[in-house]
């Protein structure tokens, strides 16, 4: 099983940095061209021009060999200081959520990595274009930016109780984010080794950083070789008991752009808000919508088997369409824009699902499609970086 273990993570100093408000950012995957520059404005010391770059527009090499120097100049002039002795990092989101206010806890740890499908398990695929590019990062800034985001397989009531009076303090980092989510994180260095325990025996999966948690692997085979055991072998994860929290999982819908959909099927609905109130994951059923002679169409169609619906959704209707002529939104209201404006053939709107409804695909031995979840919220990249010190690269 995975260990789970304490780490001397870097933080920003606010007196050299500024205010914690101005310095962090999403996880880099979900930061669009205008959110970049937008970042860039917010603050010099902001943490894009660690995990994205400070010129959108130059090379990838460019902006992440600018990367590696920002990060150890930072350190340097006591921007980003090292915590005195490793730590764990209790760490809450409060949210609404579907029009009631909402807490999930967890903790933030260095895991020794393990082969996928032993001790940690993805749950989705990946693709090799993210994978080759966060690699370069990775050798450049040397250093896990943004924690990986994953589930116990709990309940681990333990963990809440071990938590907690750390919890009761005033929190090491406190932000709210553009969607009012409310991130806190806490430094926590007595009662770690308790803390640690409660993950034996447990079984880590992926929830959100499938990509960053391949890189590491990546990195660790590269490192290993030539140095043997080191940093490389573990990394940073946002660790949650999803049977205690249970956390939202909400839908990434599919557009496809390009190529003829496959044949519509189900019951038309009025519009958007009517398809979307029928959706769901236990009846299998999604949403189509295409258009015909400059009409929008609204289906709703119920498929069979078990859920996700997302993965029997390719299985049944998108099999034969090709995985580069789909994209994916969190927002169904841009899917259906995108077909009404003529930039895609046909949107699938997919239900939100639950965390046992994936577990119980990877029990079966399967995997979901790429981006088929979107583990809501993210945990906010530059409260706490893990440095990986070592050898020269």
């Amino acid at each position: 099983m995975p260990e789970v273990r304490p780490f001397a993570g870097l933080v920003y100093d606010s007196a050299i940095a500024g205010t914690i408000a101005l310095l962090t950012a999403p996880p880099y995957d979900a930061i669009s061209p205008a959110d970049h520059e937008r970042y860039l404005r917010t603050s010099p010391h902001n943490v894009v021009r660690l995990i994205l770059g400070d010129d959108a527009g130059a090379p990838a090499k460019d902006r992440y060999r600018r990367a590696g120097e920002t990060l150890r100049t930072w350190r340097a002039r006591g921007v980003l200081r090292q915590l005195d002795a490793p730590a764990l990092y209790p760490y809450e989101f409060t949210f609404v959520h579907a029009g009631r206010e909402r807490r999930v806890r967890g903790v933030i740890g260095e895991v020794g990595l393990e082969a996928q499908g032993t001790g940690i398990v993805p749950h989705e695929g990946t693709m090799p274009g993210p994978i080759e590019d966060r690699l370069h990062l990775l050798r450049q800034v040397r250093a896990n930016l943004s924690p990986v985001y994953a589930m116990i397989d709990g309940p681990a009531p333990e963990l809440a109780g071990l938590l907690e009076p750390a919890m009761r303090e005033p929190a090491a980092a406190d932000v709210t984010d553009e969607s009012g989510t409310r991130h806190r994180l806490w430094v926590m260095t007595d009662g770690i080794d308790a803390v640690a325990r409660a993950f034996h025996e447990r079984t880590i999966m992926i929830a959100d950083g499938h990509h960053r948690f391949a890189v590491a692997l990546a990195y660790r085979a590269e490192m290993s070789a030539r140095f043997g055991a080191g940093p490389w072998d573990s990394m940073m994860m946002l660790l949650v008991d999803a049977a205690t929290e249970r956390p939202p999982v909400l839908p990434l819908h599919r557009v496809q752009i390009g190529g003829e959909p496959p044949p519509v099927q189900g019951h038309a609905v009025r519009d958007l808000g009517e398809l979307l109130a029928v959706l769901d994951d236990e009846r299998l059923t999604v949403g189509v919508v295409t258009a015909h002679d400059g009409t929008i169409v609204h289906r709703a169609r119920t498929l069979s088997g078990l859920p996700p619906t997302v993965n029997v959704l390719h299985e049944q209707v998108l099999a034969d369409v090709s995985s580069d002529a789909l994209r994916f939104l969190p927002d169904a209201v841009l899917a259906e824009d995108a077909v009404r404006t003529g930039t895609a053939t046909a949107a699938y709107l997919l239900p939100s699902t639950r965390v046992e409804a994936i577990r119980a695909v990877l029990a079966r031995g399967g995997r979901l499609p790429e981006k088929s979840t979107y583990f809501w919220p993210k945990p906010r990249t530059g409260l706490v970086i893990r440095p990986i010190d070592g050898p020269s690269n």
